[in-house]
């Protein structure tokens, strides 16, 4: 039986890549901090993160968010970061195929095998991860659109960023499933008519589940 044409379009912090919450450990290493230096856990522990208690109320955007993380976390090691890519090639060093979720990948060749599209929208990934990085990553040859706010200066969840992206897959919106961490990005999609849900960072294999089962595909491999 034909597939139905749909396609998976992903935001890649967070949801294809970790966190840099849950790397902490790793960072702490990179740096020559002591254990448990970086003591702000974001979504995993509220209570431990204003700053991202202010994001998530609107007060601050996230690229103000992880402005402010790359500043402080620079001053402990005697540097000054001013840009993102500073503050992640610091903390994780030059391998960034390290940090992508296995959970990721396998959706990825489950959407590609049906024949679904694949597209990425993000609002800064070339901004946070410098425009070089996407050479160290294969997987994302198999994305059909990336749409990256860092140049389209039109951000997540404004209703443009995401009909960039469908028409840019050549495909309508309710043809496209959306998945990105940030609620209010999710509520966005769905404002456009796009099925979306929200990545749990904190059981990334079931919300890649859900992602395709809205996909009309089963997150498990069939015999």
């Amino acid at each position: 039986m034909r597939q139905r044409p749909g396609a998976l379009v992903l935001d890649f912090g967070g949801v294809i890549s970790r966190t840099l919450f849950e790397t902490h450990r790793q960072s702490e290493t990179a740096l020559g901090l002591p254990v448990g230096t970086l003591d702000w856990l974001g979504p995993f522990d509220p209570g431990t993160d204003p700053i991202w208690r202010a994001m998530q109320a609107g007060e601050i955007s996230e690229r103000d968010y992880w402005y402010r993380r790359a500043s402080e976390t620079g001053q402990l090691v005697g540097e000054d970061w001013t840009t993102l890519p500073q503050f992640l090639r610091r903390v994780r060093g030059d391998d960034p195929a390290s940090v992508i979720r296995p959970e990721a990948l396998a959706a990825i060749e489950k959407a590609k095998s049906a024949g679904k599209k694949l597209g990425i929208l993000s609002n800064e990934l070339d901004l946070f991860y410098g425009a070089d990085f996407r050479q160290r990553l294969p997987f994302l040859a198999d994305f059909d659109v990336i749409v990256d706010g860092t140049y389209t200066q039109i951000l997540k969840p404004d209703s443009r960023a995401y009909r960039t992206v469908t028409s840019a897959l050549g495909l309508e919106p309710a043809a496209c499933v959306f998945v990105d961490d940030q609620l209010k990005n999710v509520r966005g999609a769905l404002s456009v008519g796009m099925k979306a849900i929200q990545f749990d960072v904190r059981r990334p294999a079931e919300s890649y589940s859900e992602a395709l089962r809205l996909l009309g595909l089963s997150a498990k491999t069939e015999d």
